[in-house]
């Protein structure tokens, strides 16, 4: 799971850099051939676009830093954390729900793929199968029961 969320930022940094060495380049060089800087509103955007693309590539390399640090022998295999797969009990609308935790990269709440960093996600983390859990989003305060879980160590084989 941590490849997945890798791969994207790779691709967006790809992406970036190839911004950064073309089509930025492009941009400058022809508010440049429109002679005065002062009021070359061309040149300040690219100029702008130029600084936030190099900020965001940096913003990458470390999260893809931060991502590689992930010691796969640290996650437990006894208490929800990234990677588990999480059923639930909603209590208070009486129905089953399924998360799995993922990195903020891979989070799509649409497949039930939730961050570790979410509301849900934090309240989560650490818990095992009975536990009840309160959650405050922001739709007020949500309360769970842990029906079972899986750990990535479980879906990994």
């Amino acid at each position: 799971m941590p490849l997945d969320a890798r791969r994207k930022l790779e691709e967006e940094i790809k992406l970036l850099e190839k911004e950064l060495t073309t089509e930025l380049p492009r941009a400058l060089k022809a508010a440049l051939a429109m002679g005065d800087l002062r009021e070359n509103a061309e040149y300040h955007a690219a100029k702008e676009r130029r600084d936030y693309v190099l900020a965001r590539i940096g913003q990458l390399r470390q999260r893809l830093s931060d991502l590689s640090m992930i010691n796969m022998d640290k996650i437990p295999r006894d208490r929800i954390s990234l990677g588990s797969t999480v059923v639930l009990f909603d209590i208070d609308r009486e129905e089953e729900v399924t998360y799995r935790l993922v990195t903020s990269e891979d989070a799509d709440a649409e497949q039930g793929a939730i961050s570790t960093t979410s509301p849900i996600g934090r309240g989560l983390l650490n818990k095992q199968e009975g536990d009840e859990v309160r959650i405050r989003i922001p739709a007020g305060a949500r309360v769970f029961e842990v029906v079972r879980f899986t750990t990535i160590h479980d879906d990994s084989g």
